[in-house]
């Protein structure tokens, strides 16, 4: 048998992973139930818009990257709205070929975007918002693999349930803009850089699929919003040099090699057009600052009472707790506090949700600990109850229920 089937059949679709997918089930219902109760909006407009444009044809405006301009802050969210769009449109002129003259979706010979003809194809609204509701699901996966690899199960179970049921989370899911895509790109990026630092420690044949593991996730974090890349770059290399032990001299040039294969990326997105790469670059949307304004937002909303009570509960425990201060708590709330406090200046952004997988993660590997302690039953009850909480607040938020 092949080394590739024999990785296939290491696969297992076991309980805890069924819990896992029924609670990310849950997750996309939510997402769909808040696409059923949306309009399109001037957003949508402009998403699907310059998305197409990018895909189809380039604008017809002179030094411009598409008729929206040239695009400073994030490109792949623009890339993915618009994809949907543009591959329904060439399905349905394919069907035109087996309909009548007088029902076909394409009458004319000019070109006509998905947003005129949104009277015609239909889905228009849920066919933006899959591949951001598809970013939100994969995070979540991401979110579990990471926190049951680190703390068995039950740490899981509490990360994953209080990430689904977080209307932050679900309302940058269901609107297309690029802090989904970054969230999952600075996550993916942080712990892949995690897993490369102890990848290192064994045979270099083993290191190659990591490092190009790496450089997708660095691409992803970097085409999703330009500011990302920096703070995955500064979390990974630090979370490495931690780590690497006996191989530290060799993670700043992976790092780097990982930055280099991103800007790649990124260039590839914007069309191998110099003009509009180089805008990115004098458009001031990487500038950031510190400010307690995004935490106090999140943390005193109501909805998001559980995520609160949970935080405040695993800080305390984390505090109190001697064996609950190691690595693989220490580096998620380092990340979380250091991004729930930036704000952008130069362009439109909220690294605060950049954060919350991590602080997600930090929850569930102290909660574990707590798990596991002389009072188990207890913490596992109270833990419960949190999550409890924070799934009900979500969905009393959720438009049509009440």
């Amino acid at each position: 048998m092949t080394r590739r089937f024999q990785r296939i059949r290491r696969f297992h679709f076991n309980l805890p992973q069924r819990i896992a997918a029924g609670l990310l089930v849950l997750f996309l219902a939510q997402g769909l139930w808040l696409t059923g109760h949306q309009a399109l909006t001037d957003r949508d407009y402009q998403y699907a818009r310059c998305g197409r444009e990018m895909w189809e044809r380039p604008a017809q405006l002179a030094g411009y990257f598409t008729s929206c301009g040239n695009i400073h802050d994030g490109i792949l969210a623009y890339r993915l709205a618009g994809l949907p769009l543009t591959l329904n449109l060439l399905a349905e002129r394919g069907l035109d070929h087996f309909r009548n003259p007088e029902n076909r979706v394409v009458q004319t010979s000019g070109e006509l975007s998905a947003w005129e003809l949104r009277h015609q194809l239909r889905y228009t609204l849920l066919l933006l918002r899959l591949p951001f509701l598809a970013a939100g699901c994969l995070l979540g996966a991401g979110l579990w693999w990471v926190t049951r690899r680190l703390y068995g199960n039950l740490g899981g179970y509490t990360a994953l349930g209080l990430y689904c049921f977080s209307p932050a989370v679900l309302r940058a899911c269901v609107t297309p803009n690029a802090e989904i895509l970054a969230s999952l790109g600075v996550y993916a990026g942080v712990y892949t850089c995690i897993g490369v630092a102890h990848a290192m420690q064994g045979p270099r044949r083993k290191w190659r699929p990591r490092i190009l593991l790496l450089m997708a996730a660095f691409g992803l974090a970097a085409a999703s919003h330009i500011a990302a890349l920096p703070m995955v770059a500064l979390f990974g290399l630090i979370a490495m040099l931690w780590v690497a032990e006996g191989r530290r001299s060799q993670v700043l040039p992976m790092v780097l090699m990982a930055m280099a294969g991103a800007l790649v990326f990124v260039f590839a997105c914007y069309g191998f057009s110099p003009d509009a790469f180089s805008y990115l670059f004098r458009s001031a949307a990487g500038l950031l600052w510190f400010s307690l304004d995004p935490a106090r937002r999140f943390f005193f909303a109501l909805p998001n009472a559980g995520i609160t009570v949970a935080a405040a509960a695993a800080l305390a425990l984390f505090l109190g707790l001697r064996k609950s201060r190691y690595f693989g708590n220490t580096a998620p709330l380092l990340c979380a506090l250091v991004l729930i406090l930036l704000i952008m200046t130069g362009a439109p952004g909220a690294p605060w949700l950049w954060a919350l997988p991590f602080l997600l993660t930090f929850i569930g590997g102290v909660f574990a600990d707590a798990y596991e302690g002389p009072r188990g039953h207890l913490a596992l009850g109270a833990a419960g109850a949190i999550v409890l909480l924070q799934a009900v607040f979500c969905v009393l938020s959720l438009p049509g229920l009440l």
